[in-house]
């Protein structure tokens, strides 16, 4: 019957602005963000010539921030620009993993003289790759690690994932930074001035340019060097020891000069005897 009909369609209304009253007293309007601890997905777009910057070689960039927030991260293009996905179930691993690339994206530029804490990443023959800012590497060169010291191998001092304080020395026009590491017994400087204040004093002699830098550092050529610690052991040996050096001996009228020479004897052979 319709009246039946009726009430079973009032009975539905009046059910439903009840749920709504309640749900309205909970929360009125929805929130402008959804709550940090709530699954989040965000997409943003990328210039295509950064897409390899934010991979990586074998997609090491992207697996390290992919660790270090927890976030799940995709790079895809449409061959105009570059989409970037992230999802996690925790909103702050989500923004900061976009902290991250967007750093990559624009790389803060690093500053002459500022000292920044930094990672090894990378070690070479020649020295050791610092990241002090994201997407930002610097070399400390294998001369100014060991304390002043020469060292054989950079692994000798540093190790992957280290973490050193570093100066910034310069920057070339090519963006390559230059790397000096500091802290206690790691400054260049006080390393350079403990080798030289090491070195034996050279006498009056010897070359002395560059002595009075303030680093105390000079240029010694291996001649120099040599006789100065000829000097050391054997003492001073004057002039003939220049032409030792040489291999040069005296020559001239000298040779034979102290031999008194007799008179020749008159009965020689061969020779006759004039009467």
């Amino acid at each position: 019957p319709a009246d039946v009909l009726a009430a079973a369609l009032q009975q539905a209304r009046d059910a439903r602005l009840a749920i709504l009253e309640v749900m309205n007293s909970a929360i009125a309007e929805p929130r402008p963000e959804v709550n940090d601890t709530a699954p989040k997905i965000i997409s943003f777009t990328i210039p295509m010539d950064k897409i390899g910057e934010v991979i990586g070689p074998k997609g090491k960039v992207i697996n390290t921030i992919q660790q270090e927030t927890g976030a799940d991260i995709a790079v895809d293009d449409d061959g105009v620009v570059g989409t970037v996905t992230i999802g996690s179930v925790d909103g702050g691993a989500v923004a900061e993993a976009r902290r991250q690339i967007e750093l990559i994206i624009n790389p803060p530029s690093a500053s002459v003289g500022e000292v920044y804490a930094g990672k090894v990443v990378n070690i070479t023959k020649f020295g050791a790759f610092v990241n002090i800012l994201p997407g930002r590497d610097g070399l400390v060169h294998i001369s100014k690690l060991g304390r002043g010291k020469r060292i054989e191998r950079v692994e000798d001092v540093l190790e992957l994932g280290d973490e050193i304080m570093v100066r910034v020395d310069d920057i070339d026009p090519n963006g390559k930074v230059s790397l000096t590491p500091i802290g206690a017994g790691d400054d260049a400087a006080e390393g350079d001035g403990e080798s030289g204040a090491s070195r034996p004093p050279r006498s009056s002699g010897a070359s002395s340019s560059g002595s009075g830098s303030a680093s105390g550092a000079s240029a010694v050529s291996f001649e120099e060097s040599f006789d100065a610690e000829a000097r050391e052991q054997f003492g001073d040996l004057g002039p003939a020891t220049a032409a030792a050096s040489t291999g040069d001996r005296p020559r001239g009228n000298d040779r034979g000069g102290d031999r008194s020479r007799g008179p020749r004897r008159s009965g020689g052979s061969g020779g006759g005897r004039r009467r």
